[in-house]
C-alpha cells in the first residue's frame, strides 16, 4: 500500500465515529451522572467505613474496604467509555456535584445499621440508574457499554444483598 493510501486509510479511521451526535449525546447523558453517582457512592462508603461504630467485628470494616473498591474500580472504565463513544466526560468535583443523584450524607457518625441501610438503598438506586442507562445504549446499539453495564448492575445488587445481611448481624 503506498503513502497516500495509507494515510487516507488512517484519516477515515481517525475520523470514523460508530455512533451519531445525538447517541452520542444521550449516552454520555446517562453515563456522567451515571459517573458523578459512583464517585458519590464511594465517598459515602469510605465515610460509612471511617465513621461506623456499634460494629461487633472487623467484618463490617472489611466489608465496605471491599465494596469501596469495587466501586472506585469502575469509575475509569465509565469515563473512558464516554470518551470512546466521541463524549466528553467529568472535569471536576464541581461536575460531579451538579450531575450526582445520590445525595451527599453530612451527618455524624450514626448507628451502624442505619449507615449501612443508608449504603443499601444507594446501591439500589445505583442499579436502577444503570438499567436507565442499559436501555439508552441498546436504543443506540452500544453493545460495549451495555455489556459493562450489566456486570455493574450485577455487583450493585450483590453489594445490596451483602450490606442488608450486614445490617441485620
Amino acid at each position: 500500500m503506498s503513502t497516500i493510501h495509507a494515510s487516507v486509510a488512517l484519516t477515515h479511521a481517525v475520523q470514523f465515529k460508530p455512533f451519531s451526535e445525538r447517541a452520542i449525546d444521550d449516552i454520555a447523558s446517562h453515563l456522567n451522572p451515571l459517573l458523578a453517582d459512583v464517585f458519590a457512592l464511594y465517598l459515602k462508603t469510605q465515610n460509612c467505613r471511617l465513621h461506623m461504630f456499634g460494629s461487633s467485628s472487623g467484618d463490617d470494616h472489611q466489608l465496605l474496604d471491599e465494596q469501596g473498591e469495587q466501586i472506585f474500580s469502575i469509575t475509569d472504565a465509565i469515563a473512558e467509555r464516554v470518551r470512546m463513544i466521541g463524549g466528553e466526560t467529568l472535569h471536576s468535583i464541581a461536575d460531579i456535584a451538579r450531575l450526582q443523584r445520590l445525595a451527599d450524607n453530612d451527618l455524624p457518625a450514626a448507628p451502624l445499621h442505619t449507615m449501612l441501610a443508608g449504603l443499601r438503598a444507594d446501591n439500589l438506586r445505583l442499579a436502577a440508574f444503570m438499567l436507565s442507562a442499559h436501555a439508552t445504549c441498546e436504543k443506540h446499539q452500544d453493545v460495549g457499554t451495555a455489556s459493562l453495564l450489566e456486570n455493574w448492575i450485577d455487583d450493585a445488587q450483590r453489594r445490596a444483598r451483602c450490606l442488608l445481611d450486614a445490617a441485620r448481624g
